[in-house]
């Protein structure tokens, strides 16, 4: 079993893979204000979620399923990977920890 750190340090590495990923399929990425409040004991406060804002040819992409060849890459890359397109939260990519998604 993985320990907060370790994922933290995986979560980095392979969000790293998910960046290109995107850039090769013609996407950009931004990330969203960062003093967005997240729901109590959200992963984005222990560094284990990233939500990003997706565009192409410039133009701002707001759905979840916009998002979806990217989210189902992200889920590829790891069994503790998920997507927040399965609950409605397209631009959400996170790693699970403590059974937290």
């Amino acid at each position: 079993m993985m320990t907060l750190r370790e994922k933290q340090s995986k979560f980095m590495f392979l969000k790293a893979f998910l960046i290109l990923h995107a850039y090769s399929l013609g996407y950009e990425l931004t990330q969203p204000d960062c003093r967005l409040q997240h729901m109590e004991n959200s992963l984005h406060y222990i560094g284990l979620a990233e939500d990003f804002n997706l565009f192409k040819n410039g133009v701002y992409l707001r759905k979840t399923e916009d998002h979806l060849k990217l989210g189902e890459y992200w889920e590829s890359l790891n069994p503790l990977c998920r997507w927040g397109g399965r609950w409605g939260d397209g631009n959400h990519y996170s790693m699970e920890h403590n059974g937290v998604r």
